[in-house]
C-alpha cells in the first residue's frame, strides 16, 4: 500500500478545513491490516457492533488473541493518542455513512463520548472496517495509493 495522497479540490470540497491529527499513513496501514485480518478463513465475528461499548467487541476478539495481525493493529492504535484514536473511529463512522463531512464537529464529539481503551477491538469487530476507513479518508480528500 502506497502513501496517502491528498486529492482535495479546495474550491468544491465540503471537507475543506478538516485537518486530521492522525497521520493518514497510519490509517492506511490500519486499512491494510484490517483487510488482511478479515481475509483470514478463521475470522468469525458477531454482528457488527453499533457503538464502541467494547464488551461485545472485546469478546469477539478474544478468539483472535495472539494473532499477529491483531497484535500489530492494536499496537498502532495504542501508539496513537486519545484524540487520534477518536479520529480513526470518526473515519469509520463517516465512511459507513453515519455522518457526512458537514457534521464533522458533531461526529468528533460523539466519537469522543464513545471512546474507550478498547478502541482497537471495537474497530476490528467491524467486518467492513477497511472499506469504511478508506471511504472516510477519501471523503476528507486523502487516499491510500
Amino acid at each position: 500500500m502506497n502513501a496517502p495522497d491528498d486529492t482535495r479540490d479546495s474550491a468544491t470540497d465540503p471537507a475543506e478545513g478538516i485537518e486530521l491529527e492522525v497521520n493518514p499513513d497510519d490509517v492506511c496501514q490500519l486499512i491494510q491490516l484490517a483487510r488482511d485480518f478479515h481475509a483470514q478463513d478463521a475470522v468469525a465475528l458477531p454482528d457488527e457492533p453499533s457503538k464502541p461499548d467494547m464488551s461485545l467487541s472485546a469478546a469477539a476478539m478474544q478468539p483472535h488473541a495472539g494473532n499477529p495481525l491483531v497484535e500489530e493493529f492494536r499496537a498502532i492504535i495504542e501508539d496513537l493518542d486519545r484524540s487520534q484514536q477518536v479520529q480513526v473511529v470518526a473515519l469509520l463512522w463517516l465512511g459507513r455513512g453515519d455522518y457526512d463531512t458537514e457534521e464533522w464537529e458533531t461526529l468528533m464529539e460523539d466519537a469522543a463520548d464513545a471512546w474507550s481503551d478498547h478502541t482497537a477491538d471495537y474497530l476490528l469487530a467491524h467486518p467492513l472496517l477497511a472499506d469504511q476507513l478508506l471511504e472516510g479518508l477519501e471523503m476528507l480528500g486523502h487516499s491510500c495509493q
